[in-house]
């Protein structure tokens, strides 16, 4: 197919979702309205919501072209290899942040990928309490608005903002390292790596589609470097949750090639 989605079209359908299925039940869910898919993982009416009314207008401005969202793929995991398939496809976060949502917490974001041949094409990460949407084309670069994004020269190592979990940040305390954070919402992450206020992260375990695919485009488009880590691979959408678990894999964003190695390095052991 080779062609973008229409850009403001799509953007209206994700901040009508953020408005009507979104924002109306944050900090009014009840005990019914949540439940755990499995251990530590959430999913609220919000959710639910939020991706059927994704879908069903995304999917109206391509024909032919599919979904794999979060929530779908959850009730049935084959869907993800339509990833993979000849027709477009969407990749859906309805509510990236889930534990937060559900604790009446922000951050969380919404996020939207659109895919061709397994390479992603189009993303884009929307978050509903700040309303700043960041998006990107393959080749044609990341936009706030109608601003460009445009990472600015990363500070040294030890100035720098990283975003690592808990276990890996612990095992960096004797290390001259900058600040590291977590929000435990992996698209504000990519908002931030974006838009310049954070300069790294690492993602591990469970490398989801719904998570990545969108951000590792506005990243890169942004002036961004990821790869990863274990296989020194580029990321791809076609990438399983499974996959990754089998191989202990990695992704580690940094502002640049340079940076991601020293990174890289310094997290070695970790």
């Amino acid at each position: 197919m080779n062609s973008f989605p229409d850009n403001k079209r799509v953007i209206d359908i994700i901040e009508a979702a953020a408005v009507d299925e979104i924002m109306p039940r944050f900090q009014h869910l009840s005990g019914d309205d949540i439940r755990e898919k499995g251990p530590g993982d959430l999913v609220t009416i919000a959710d639910l919501n939020a991706e059927r009314y994704l879908s069903e207008h995304l999917l109206e401005l391509v024909p032919g072209s599919c979904v794999v969202g979060e929530e779908n793929a959850d009730a049935d995991p084959d869907v993800i290899k339509q990833i993979q398939g000849d027709a477009p496809v969407w990749i859906i976060d309805p509510v990236d942040g889930t534990g937060n949502f559900s604790r009446g917490q922000a951050p969380f974001v919404v996020i939207v990928a659109y895919v061709e041949g397994g390479v992603t094409k189009t993303g884009w990460i929307h978050d509903p309490i700040t309303g700043e949407t960041i998006h990107a084309e393959l080749g044609k670069g990341a936009w706030s608005g109608d601003r460009r994004l445009t990472l600015p020269a990363p500070p040294p190592i030890e100035e720098m903002v990283g975003s690592l979990s808990p276990r890996v940040a612990q095992r960096l305390a004797s290390q001259k390292v900058g600040a590291i954070r977590r929000v435990n919402c992996v698209g504000r992450d990519y908002m931030d790596l974006s838009l310049g206020g954070l300069h790294y992260a690492r993602f591990a375990f469970r490398l989801k589609p719904w998570d990545h695919a969108a951000g590792v485009l506005i990243h890169s488009e942004a002036g961004g470097y990821s790869r990863l880590v274990k296989s020194d691979a580029a990321y791809t959408p076609g990438l399983t949750p499974d996959e990754t678990m089998k191989t202990n894999e990695i992704l580690l964003m940094a502002p640049g090639r340079a940076s991601w190695e020293t990174i890289t390095s310094m997290l070695a052991d970790t």
